[in-house]
């Protein structure tokens, strides 16, 4: 299954441990608001640290990114003591997942990145209140596309 069979359905429920290793369980579309889940393939490295901390600062400066507007989950295959590191070191204020199996990144219908040179691809979903994935977006090399992906769905899901 690719990425791309999502869009349209309702996006699956996700229970994975967060930074500081509980449990956390994320259901798009339980709170009626619109949701994004972005994939990651690495916490740390360059090209991943320069996405997270763009959701971070739209979080801060943007009041479409703002809490009780929308949610944000980050998820990498990386273990939960990277994850930590990784949120406390760039002070991240979202959700941030540790999925070590990649078994939400299969129930997602990603796969390997940049013509398989990449562990996992970068992509990012926003869903809608309902829960239904309305896009998804893949540019595992061009980071700062998926903060404005999102900032253009965010526009539209509050103008319908």
């Amino acid at each position: 299954m690719s990425f791309q069979n999502l869009i349209g359905k309702t996006a699956p429920s996700i229970t994975l441990q967060n930074y500081d290793g509980e449990s956390y369980t994320f259901t798009p579309g339980a709170k009626g608001l619109p949701s994004v889940i972005f994939f990651y393939p690495e916490s740390g490295s360059f090209i991943c640290t320069k996405e997270a901390c763009q959701f971070r600062d739209a979080i801060a400066e943007k009041d479409t990114f703002k809490p009780g507007s929308v949610e944000i989950v980050g998820i990498s295959p990386d273990p939960v003591e990277k994850q930590k590191k990784f949120v406390e070191k760039e002070k991240l204020t979202y959700p941030v997942l540790s999925d070590t199996s990649k078994e939400t990144f299969k129930a997602y219908g990603i796969g390997k990145g940049v013509l398989g040179l990449v562990p996992v691809a970068r992509v990012t979903f926003v869903i809608d209140k309902k829960g239904i994935v309305r896009d998804a977006l893949d540019a595992t090399i061009n980071y700062g596309a998926h903060s404005k992906f999102v900032e253009k769905w965010l526009a539209k899901l509050e103008s319908e």
